[in-house]
């Protein structure tokens, strides 16, 4: 879901400090959450600006600093599990790392798995 418009946090922080109303009231009138109401207060309290935030993480993945050995250790074993993966990275690069970490780097990185059965 895409943030809120600039237009839109401005009426609902203009609407609150017009004053004579309350958090919930205003949050009713533009059918948004009070959660939302109070954040946006907070937000143009603290920094004077409505702008949405950034979508999504900005942290990168520990799995990165090792790329080349996790591509390595999947093309020269195309045919295993995620979690045989998770265990020869964690012995190789001492890095723990979950079944869906693996999924996603591989993701990432454009690599399919195919499996011989």
């Amino acid at each position: 879901m895409p943030p809120y418009s600039l237009e839109l946090r401005q009426k609902i922080v203009a609407t609150y400090e017009a004053g004579n109303t309350s958090i919930r009231k205003v949050a009713s009138q533009y059918q948004v959450a009070t959660k939302t109401v109070q954040t946006l207060l907070k937000q143009y309290r603290e920094t004077g600006d409505l702008s949405p935030k950034p979508l999504g993480s900005q942290i990168e993945s520990p799995l990165e600093a090792h790329r080349e050995k996790i591509i390595e250790i999947v093309l020269a074993h195309p045919d295993w599990r995620l979690w045989q993966y998770c265990e020869e990275v964690a012995k190789q690069t001492g890095v723990s790392v979950t079944t869906g970490s693996i999924c996603r780097f591989l993701q990432r990185h454009n690599i399919s798995l195919k499996k011989d059965l």
